[in-house]
Parts: C-alpha cells; sequence; structure tokens
C-alpha cells in the first residue's frame, strides 16, 4: 500500500462522512461534495478518523488517490479553497455584476464570465480577483479559464497572473 493511503484523515467538528458502494459524500459548512468509489479501495470511518484500505491484489496506486481525493474534500467544506489573481496592465479592470465577473483586458470588447455553481468570486480592487470554492479542482478550473482570457506576456508582463507568479521578461530584438 503507498505510503499516503496508510496517513489517516481527521474529520473537522461539524463534517459529516457517508459512506455507500459506489460514492463517498462528505458534507460541512461550507458545502457538500461527493465522488465515485474507486476499485480495490475500502474506507471506514473510525470516530471521526477516515482509513483507506487497498484490496488484496488491487492497484496499490487508487488508494494514494482516495486519500488525496477524501483529504481534499473534507478540508474544502470545513475551511474552503481560495485563489487569487492579478491583473498587470494600464487599462486592467475587474469589476462583479451580480454572479458575472466583468473583464476589461485591452481588448475592443469587456469579457463576461459566469462563475459556474458553488464558486464565488469577489474582486476587492479593480486589479484583483478572489475565486473562492470547496472543491480544489473547480476553483483552480475557474482561475485557470479567467487567466486564460488574457495570459502574461513574456516582453511586458502584461496579463491576468497567479498571485506569486513570477515572469520572466524577455529582452526584446535589436535591429
Amino acid at each position: 500500500m503507498s505510503r499516503v493511503a496508510k496517513k489517516p484523515i481527521s474529520l473537522p467538528k461539524g463534517v459529516e462522512l457517508k459512506i455507500a458502494e459506489d460514492s463517498i459524500a462528505v458534507k460541512g459548512p461550507k458545502g457538500a461534495l461527493s465522488i465515485h468509489a474507486l476499485p480495490g479501495v475500502s474506507v471506514a470511518n473510525d470516530n471521526g478518523t477516515v482509513n483507506i484500505q487497498v484490496a488484496e491484489g488491487a492497484d496499490d496506486k487508487f488508494g494514494g488517490t482516495a486519500r488525496a481525493l477524501l483529504a481534499n474534500m473534507i478540508k474544502g467544506v470545513s475551511e474552503g479553497y481560495e485563489r487569487k489573481l492579478e491583473l498587470v496592465g494600464v487599462g486592467y479592470r475587474a469589476s462583479m455584476a451580480g454572479k458575472a465577473l466583468n473583464l476589461s483586458l485591452g481588448f475592443s470588447h469587456p469579457v463576461v464570465f459566469n462563475a459556474p455553481e458553488g464558486i464565488s468570486i469577489e474582486t476587492p480592487t479593480q486589479t484583483e480577483i478572489l475565486i473562492k470554492g470547496s472543491d480544489k479542482q473547480l476553483v483552480g478550473e475557474v482561475a485557470a479559464k479567467i487567466r486564460g482570457y488574457r495570459p502574461p506576456e513574456p516582453y511586458k508582463g502584461k496579463g491576468v497572473r497567479y498571485s506569486g507568479e513570477k515572469i520572466t521578461i524577455k529582452e526584446a530584438k535589436k535591429a
């Protein structure tokens, strides 16, 4: 069995784990998430401690994957995940209109992004975007999609970037 799968997961207060034959559901103060059970992996809840067991003869790789997915779900429904984006460039702005994010990214038209269910988007300033949610994969996917509208370019560094992302600036061509 993998080393990751051997580590138990502790359930925080207010988080419920329901184990069915074909799915595992986690419910907490920030929402509810569920996944399909992986083949050859059994999950047991022992008084607030979740243990993963891999069946004899099954692939070990599913044990570590199941443990990582469950740990991310438990953290998501108890604490939540967030991703911060920064807009760098003259005239690049972001604002919220209901659940829609309006982006001015130097195009001839504004870019409108509608937040999917389970994701909340905030704009603390005109050049910052804060994406929050309980599903780690969905938060990262939304952040990547927004960044994809105008990724940072290597000559001036303008574009949408993750907070703390380091962009290597290239030297301009010499004539």
